[in-house]
């Protein structure tokens, strides 16, 4: 009650009207306790992460150079998170791999040729296994001993939930957790699906499954569809009803507006809603066993009686292999072959995203609506990277925070702890805790920790200095000094990634772009930003690539409004600044609509894409005028003087005015006859081998595909 008025809740999980409707005619009271959990959740969660991440991200600022120590934050359900994956890169590096042997005959059965498995496994060995191969090889007949049939099945699945979708998106369509449910939120509020975030997997009493099943009637299911409503829905698996909100169903169907993820994540959750009210899958597990000598060999084989639900889930339908005939005992067999196979013991792999969440879900590490946000915070803050096929891969960073953390206090990593918070925010939720005392509680459990983190914190440094380097240690490029806006002292360029400045008096350091195709480089450019002070610097992103310069300050903390993070002068607006795109930009792209062309040097290059307008060469200054052409671009002035026009291309010195000591050509480069033609020329793929050269590749620089260096004739600049 407030103001006199009361407050109801209206509790819908899907955006149709019948929905909305039942909700309205249905509203409830807010449920206090729940709202008082919540809070609680969120109290712990904010002044405990922030006392850590505050601490710890102050201490490690700016102490080591390949250290990108801006923010290192601490969650209490981030950093068991990370711990699940450094254990498992632990195990890995740990793993002390051992060869084995497996003996594999091959025999002619019944007309059928099989390959059949030892039941010892096995042998590690060499001697042995090559002993018994050899015996086997002598051999020439061998006997069935058994055969059997058992019938087995696969259950349908049990309704979905948040935490199997995320799972499933993830392993079948290669899409991250927090992808998966920008997507399902998308969907949600189309009004496709249900609400995307619920722990239950128990449909309600009241819940229409047939007229759930005939919304599909058009899909591409249509004809197992129909099949359900003439032979009857079977009854979906018992799951638990969290009393949130019912599984994750369709509740309207695609009307082929659905497109690329959205249309994909879509089918998943039809095949699903559609498979739990879909018999199970029926099929016969047939094992023979046969004696060769003194060992034991077995054949298994499946055969399918009745797919059931794998029609809709075919990627769970058992294999059908050869053999899948009972054999009668004491039937002699032929040994064609015996072959002994070598293998490895191999280690585990990398944890993926999907089984990430199974253990974060084991453990009570977040909830439905958390768990996607935990795991792209440990990618996203640089403690794991994602690796094939969605393995989450912890950095050097993430494995020295957690070792650091295992040496201090290993409760700060194992889930233990959080699981024991969750718990008492449950018997909050359930008015069986006072919210004070359960915040009050764990508070106090992670203040002491605290203190003792910040008391100890030198054991995790030390392996910190293991993994990273300090600034004397670095190689410092002693040509790149730019000054320093603050202190007008020079700064260092660390030129290690991820690329930096350092200014040792203000003890700062300014991140800058780093290359990934070779020829980058970073120098000097000796202007000053008339926003912040700091020394300019040029950038060249790779050999015939882009120039541009930027203004360090600038390009980390940007303070005009529309101006991105890690943006150039070339897309500065200032007017100000001779460097800015305000002054620079000549045209508009032609490859791509946003960018601009802005002159640096003497070429036009796009502030958006990879597009380089090459202007023509061998002139002392080019200049952008503020005149415009008559197709919109700023008119161009090339200046070369009498006694200097070596390079000069003849076709535009027909067109030059002689000024005072000097010659000038000014032009549109998109209208100027001369211009233009010269230009088109170079901006070409062919022009821009013309401008740097051909090179060969490889060790050859000669005609042919031979080691040798060949004959032909040295790479001669064309101009």
């Amino acid at each position: 009650k407030f103001g006199g008025k009361y407050t109801f809740r209206a509790k819908f999980s899907a955006i149709s009207q019948a929905d909305i409707t039942r909700a309205m005619n249905n509203l409830t009271f807010p449920n206090r306790a729940e709202s008082l959990s919540v809070d609680a959740r969120q109290e712990i969660d904010l002044k405990v992460g922030v006392a850590f991440t505050r601490f710890q991200t102050r201490y490690f600022l700016d102490k080591y150079a390949n250290l990108n120590s801006n923010l290192i934050s601490y969650g209490p359900c981030q950093i068991p998170t990370l711990g699940f994956c450094v254990d498992r890169h632990d195990s890995i590096q740990q793993f002390v791999p051992k060869s084995f042997w497996k003996v594999v005959p091959v025999v002619e059965c019944d007309g059928q040729q099989l390959k059949l498995s030892w039941y010892k496994g096995r042998e590690f060995n060499s001697s042995v296994a090559q002993k018994i191969q050899s015996q086997m090889q002598e051999e020439v007949y061998g006997s069935v001993i058994s055969s059997s049939e058992k019938p087995a099945k696969k259950q349908r699945p049990v309704p979905l939930n948040t935490v199997e979708l995320m799972r499933v998106a993830s392993s079948k369509l290669g899409v991250g957790p927090k992808s998966c449910m920008d997507v399902a939120e998308r969907l949600y509020i189309l009004g496709f699906i249900s609400y995307p975030r619920t722990e239950s997997t128990a449909y309600p009493e009241s819940f229409d499954l047939r007229g759930t099943v005939a919304i599909q009637r058009q899909s591409r299911w249509s004809e197992h569809v129909e099949m359900l409503l003439r032979e009857g829905l079977s009854k979906p698996r018992k799951g638990v009803d969290m009393g949130d909100h019912p599984p994750i169903t369709p509740v309207a169907a695609d009307d082929r507006t659905l497109t690329g993820l959205d249309a994909s994540l879509y089918e998943y959750i039809v095949q699903h809603f559609l498979s739990t009210v879909s018999s199970n899958c029926i099929y016969r597990n047939i094992e023979s066993k046969f004696a060769i000598g003194e060992e034991t060999f077995s054949y298994k084989a499946q055969r399918v009686v009745d797919p059931g639900y794998t029609t809709i889930m075919h990627w769970q339908k058992p294999d059908e292999l050869g053999g899948t005939t009972l054999l009668s005992p004491g039937l002699r067999i032929t040994v064609i072959n015996v072959l002994l196979d070598r293998g490895q013991t191999s280690p585990p792999g990398y944890l993926t995203e999907s089984d990430l969440i199974s253990m974060m879900e084991k453990n009570g590490i977040g909830t439905d609506a958390s768990i996607a946000t935990h795991i792209n915070n440990v990618i996203s803050r640089n403690y794991c990277s994602l690796g094939h096929n969605r393995t989450v891969v912890p950095t050097k960073l993430g494995i020295a925070l957690t070792h650091g953390y295992h040496k201090i206090d290993r409760e700060l990593v194992l889930p233990k702890v959080r699981g024991s918070i969750e718990s008492s925010i449950n018997l909050i939720a359930k008015c069986e805790k006072d919210y004070r005392v359960g915040v009050k509680e764990a508070l106090a459990t992670f203040s002491a920790k605290f203190k003792f983190f910040q008391e100890q914190i030198t054991k995790m440094d030390e392996l910190f200095q293991a993994a990273f380097d300090t600034f004397e240690e670095v190689q410092i490029n002693s040509n790149v000094k730019p000054l320093c806006g603050k202190c007008q002292r020079y700064q260092k360029y660390i030129n290690i990634r991820p690329p930096r400045l350092y200014c040792q008096t203000c003890e700062e350091t300014y991140s800058l772009p780093s290359f990934y195709k070779k020829g980058g480089k970073i120098r000097q450019h000796g202007g000053i930003c008339p926003l912040d002070g700091f020394e300019l610097l040029m950038v060249t992103t790779g050999k015939g690539k882009k120039s541009y310069p930027l203004c360090p300050y600038c390009f980390n903390h940007p303070t005009l409004e529309g101006m991105a993070e890690h943006s150039g002068c070339n897309e500065c607006p200032l007017t100000s600044c001779a460097n800015s795109m305000a002054n620079t930009r000549v045209d508009s792209c032609p490859q791509c609509e946003e960018g601009s062309l802005c002159m640096y040097g003497n070429d036009l290059a796009c502030n958006s894409c990879n597009q380089i307008i090459y202007l023509p060469q061998g002139f002392k200054k080019v200049e952008r005028l503020d005149q415009k052409g008559p197709q919109g671009d700023n008119l161009l002035k090339f200046s070369y003087n009498a006694s200097g026009d070596q390079g000069v291309p003849d076709a535009l010195k027909s067109s030059a005015e002689l000024v005072g000591d000097h010659y000038e050509v000014v032009g549109s480069y998109k209208s100027h006859t001369a211009l233009s033609h010269f230009i088109d020329a170079s901006s070409t793929r062919e022009g821009i081998r013309e401008r740097f050269g051909r090179k060969g590749k490889g060790r050859g620089r000669g005609r042919g595909r031979g080691r040798g260096r060949g004959r032909g004739r040295k790479n001669v600049d064309p101009r």
